[in-house]
């Protein structure tokens, strides 16, 4: 039976027979003894597993929307094959998550799937993983140096290109910012590549001024809200802002609406958040990139049972981590605009049409 729990919870299995009376008590406390006593001379390992593969499931946190639903995907394709879930989530804390990580090792996983809270720190404790046997997957977020034996994702670098020829599409020329992810995080290195692959012709040219890059110590809104407001200044005008994620990009319109600006400046993100969506529809934000989660979770669930039972997942290339050449599977993401709503998350049942359209009269 498959099971997933949070960062506080436990995992355990009950066996043995049922005794009556004082030979019940005597079989208790003999029991408890020898516990005790094998605990304090090995490290705690759990007993050979007659059932499917255990999988650890390290996520840096659930701030971003839509982690819980990769979660949820992920660990109900995993049930379907057999395979139990522990789940632990860091809360944005890189230390955290190492320990958690070392944790799962110890109750015996057969397969690390983890999403790095950061790409350097969490190197080590994977190498770690895979020195003891344990297949290590890269959930979306690379792990650098850390020669994991496959990274799935979708295609970042396509991310920020999307969402750069869409601005463009909508603004040719003017004055653009960029609001990078977390610096912690490879994908955000990725979108950035794909936003000047797209940008960096119109800035030779001169036909697009990059007014400021930002680029946060995490993921958290709050330091971008500060280092966004600093980019506005009195009598001069932000044509276009792409945005690492939908919930900075919630973070920058806000700033613009304070200051009056909301509306003279176009925005991109990706996730397809609710909120941005409804944002799209309503007409304060350009676009998103959708990555359909689902198809990653399920694939990567089936990667994960695959790794546990010894069996080549056939991948679709290689990436660089750093240091070695990891196996990727890359998946393609999808624009979201006002007119491509309906198509894509609404069709997909990623957002029903009612929540998308909760806050518009007129379709």
């Amino acid at each position: 039976m498959a099971s997933m729990q949070s960062q506080h919870g436990t995992h355990t299995r009950h066996t043995g027979t049922r005794a009556t009376g004082k030979s019940a008590w005597l079989l208790i406390v003999l029991g408890v003894a020898a516990m005790l006593a094998a605990a304090s001379c090995t490290p705690s390992r759990p007993a050979k597993r007659s059932s499917g593969p255990l999988i650890g499931f390290s996520l840096d946190s659930l701030v971003v929307e839509r982690w819980r639903r990769d979660v949820d995907s992920f660990t109900k394709a995993a049930r379907d094959l057999g395979a139990e879930v522990i789940l632990r989530v860091a809360n944005q804390d890189a230390s955290t998550q190492i320990s958690q990580v070392r944790e799962l090792l110890e109750q015996g996983i057969d397969v690390l799937v983890i999403i790095p809270n950061d790409a350097e720190r969490l190197s080590e404790v994977c190498r770690e993983a895979r020195r003891r046997g344990v297949k290590v997957m890269s959930y979306d977020r690379l792990v650098h140096k850390a020669n994991c034996d496959l990274y799935i994702s979708f295609d970042n670098e396509k991310v920020g290109m999307l969402q750069a020829q869409t601005a463009v599409a909508a603004v040719p020329s003017g004055d653009y910012v960029i609001v990078n992810g977390a610096i912690t995080d490879n994908n955000a290195f990725m979108i950035n590549a794909g936003f000047h692959k797209v940008l960096d012709p119109l800035i030779a040219a001169g036909k697009i001024r990059l007014k400021a890059e930002i680029w946060p110590s995490d993921w958290m809104s709050d330091e971008v809200r500060t280092r966004f407001e600093m980019t506005i200044r009195p009598g001069e005008r932000i044509d276009a802002v792409l945005c690492g994620n939908d919930m900075l990009a919630e973070t920058v319109i806000s700033v613009l609406s304070e200051n009056r600006l909301a509306g003279n400046a176009v925005v991109t993100g990706q996730d397809a958040e609710l909120s941005a969506c409804q944002r799209i529809a309503e007409g304060s934000q350009l676009a998103t990139v959708y990555k359909p989660i689902d198809s990653l979770a399920l694939k990567a669930a089936a990667f994960a049972v695959m790794m546990a039972r010894g069996e080549k997942v056939p991948a679709d290339g290689t990436i660089d981590d750093g240091r070695y050449k990891v196996p990727y599977i890359k998946l393609e993401p999808l624009l979201v605009t006002a007119e491509s709503l309906e198509s894509t998350v609404i069709k997909d049942g990623f957002h029903k049409v009612e929540d998308v359209y909760r806050n518009v009269r007129k379709r």
